[in-house]
C-alpha cells in the first residue's frame, strides 16, 4: 500500500465520503485515517457541514432578492472588471 499525504486526502475526500474510490484508494484513506489526527478532524469537519447544509431550508432565494443581488453584482463588476 502506498503512503498518502494530507494533500491528497483533501483531494479525495468527497469522493470517500460518495463511496467512489476504489478498493486501493479507500484503503489508503483508511490507512491514513488511522494514523492523521488532523485528517480525522478535518473529516469530522466536512461530515458536519453537510450534515448542517442538509437542514437548510429549499425554500430559493426570492425573485426581488435575487434580482437586485445580480443588479449589483453587475454594477460591481462594470465598475471594476477586475486584471486585463
Amino acid at each position: 500500500m502506498t503512503d498518502m499525504h494530507c494533500d491528497e486526502f483533501v483531494e479525495l475526500v468527497t469522493a470517500y465520503l460518495d463511496g467512489a474510490l476504489d478498493a486501493d484508494d479507500h484503503a489508503r484513506m483508511v490507512e491514513h485515517l488511522s494514523l492523521c489526527d488532523a485528517c480525522t478532524m478535518y473529516l469530522d469537519q466536512v461530515r458536519a457541514t453537510i450534515g448542517e447544509l442538509t437542514t437548510l431550508p429549499a425554500d430559493p432565494v426570492d425573485r426581488e432578492v435575487k434580482k437586485a443581488l445580480l443588479s449589483a453584482f453587475r454594477t460591481h463588476t462594470e465598475k471594476d472588471p477586475g486584471p486585463a
